[in-house]
């Protein structure tokens, strides 16, 4: 053998395992259970409350994953119950399992204990489809009045009956009555919505028109968050919805609010590709530890990346706002649903449903665990009046953390355009003026020259790493920020 070829295969195998090639596999591990003979395309995930998980599919069934813990290759599923019409959330309330369907909010039940479910009832049908394929809808969440959240998408392309009314909507839904309240209009292609734990409601909006970006959004009563579809339905709706004008294309999303000062914000922008391209589930962690060292935070699936990233929040001055950081990738499907199980794991439900998305297969259930190894990430992010706090999962190597030049990004928002997506703009570069290293090594804040309201802030870090020498993980997070704090917080 050469000498210089085996140098370099001595070099490498001294490398492997090493801080230079930590993987996210080395952090948190995919198992993957046996769907083939089903093609299970998952469109909607539950975790029963006797501990059991609940899934439902494209095509219409329910399912009761068996054995849904431990050794994958031996979880089956149980048909609970068939013929509902493209399923896309579940809620397991007051005794009644609930599903919005493509018509209806419905309620279903398994009265005998046989493990089918008996009764189907209809909840709500007060919106309306006009026969395009793309009037999905979302959810139920449980609201904050104890009301069913669920989120209507709008058409794409013909619309065979006629405008549809409710299409592109938040509406909530009495369980017991059936009356149904209009909460939030323009949203485009709602494709997650989820209860936060202090009970406020979270939806995810997908890229395209009237939508440069995909976004997390907060819904609230009488928001407006910039899609003009829906706006037909205004004066059913009443007030403010009937007072919300018709937007003009090319304004600029941070000055909305001055056209109209319903007009919500995101939480958070996911910039197109290097976030995904289409999010669709989210959960929070309540797993109190149990799946790493992310509690209380968001995770957001990615149907077309075949990923799952993080999400940190802070309110700043009545706006929720925050940064979204890359996780896990490489699962074998695009993601619609997550649902952590009562094991800590989180399961993922995924189809492509005939979309592109990455991945090797289309369609799949799989888990992901914590191997019990902590990886060294930016743990959260804050702002301040002058710049950021980074908190790390792990202390930083001060050094290197102190250092301005391993530090760099830019700040660039979005317009508001009918054409379908848009490119990142106004883009300006930012410079770390300070970083300043706590004591103990966990957190660093660093001061920027200049802030922007209503800008994502992207960060990118270099040769940052832990006092053992391991990098980052990830080395790049997108933090919008639409409100710049006045105080220092602590």
């Amino acid at each position: 053998m050469h000498l210089k070829t085996y140098t370099a295969l001595l070099l490498a195998s001294l490398t492997v395992g090493s801080a230079a090639t930590v993987d996210e596999s080395d952090y948190y591990r995919i198992d993957t259970l046996p769907t083939e003979d089903l093609k299970m395309e998952v469109g909607a995930m539950m975790l029963r409350q006797d501990g059991r998980m609940m899934v439902g599919t494209r095509t219409g069934e329910i399912y009761i994953i068996e054995n849904a813990y431990g050794d994958p290759s031996k979880a089956s599923f149980k048909l609970w119950a068939r013929g509902i019409a493209q399923p896309l959330g579940l809620l397991e309330h007051g005794g009644w399992v609930y599903t919005a369907q493509r018509g209806e909010l419905s309620r279903l039940k398994d009265v005998d204990g046989d493990g089918q479910c008996d009764i189907f009832e209809n909840v709500c049908d007060d919106w309306e489809i006009s026969g395009n394929y793309h009037e999905y809808n979302f959810g139920p969440r449980l609201g904050p009045n104890g009301e069913l959240w669920v989120t209507t998408n709008k058409p794409f392309g013909g619309e065979p009956y006629g405008r549809a009314d409710w299409r592109g909507w938040a509406v909530s839904i009495n369980p017991e009555t059936g009356k149904m309240t209009p909460i939030s209009a323009g949203l485009r292609s709602p494709a997650g919505v989820e209860d936060s734990p202090w009970g406020d409601v979270f939806y995810t909006d997908n890229q395209g028109e009237w939508c440069n970006a995909s976004k997390l959004s907060h819904l609230e009563l009488g928001d407006y968050h910039g899609h003009p579809h829906g706006l037909i339905t205004k004066d059913k709706a009443g007030a403010p919805f009937n007072e919300f004008p018709q937007p003009v294309s090319g304004t600029w999303m941070k000055d909305m609010h001055l056209q109209n000062p319903n007009f919500k914000m995101p939480a958070v922008w996911f910039p197109y590709d290097k976030m995904g391209k289409s999010p669709s589930g989210l959960k929070w962690d309540k797993t109190d530890g149990g799946f790493g060292p992310f509690a209380e935070q968001l995770f957001v699936a990615d149907q077309h990346h075949a990923s799952v990233m993080r999400v940190v929040l802070e309110e700043v001055d009545g706006h929720w706002q925050g940064a979204c950081i890359p996780f896990r990738e490489k699962f074998q499907c695009g993601i619609i649903r997550i649902c952590f199980g009562k094991d800590d794991s989180l399961f993922i439900g995924q189809s492509n449903a005939g979309w592109g998305g990455r991945g090797n297969k289309n369609w799949g259930v799989q888990r992901l665990h914590w191997t019990g190894k902590t990886p060294f990430e930016v743990h959260s992010i804050k702002a301040r009046p002058d710049g950021f706090q980074l908190t790390f999962t792990q202390a930083v190597d001060p050094a290197k953390a102190g250092d301005i030049a391993n530090y760099s990004g830019e700040s660039y928002t979005y317009k508001l355009e009918s054409r379908y997506g848009g490119p990142e703009g106004d883009k300006k570069k930012f410079t770390v003026t300070s970083a300043q290293v706590a004591a103990d090594g966990m957190s660093v804040i660093l001061q920027i020259d200049e802030l922007r309201a209503g800008y994502v802030h992207e960060f990118k870090f270099q040769n940052l790493s832990n006092q053992d020498g391991t990098p980052l993980l990830h080395e790049e997070l997108y933090y919008t920020l639409v409100n710049i704090p006045k105080n220092l917080t602590l």
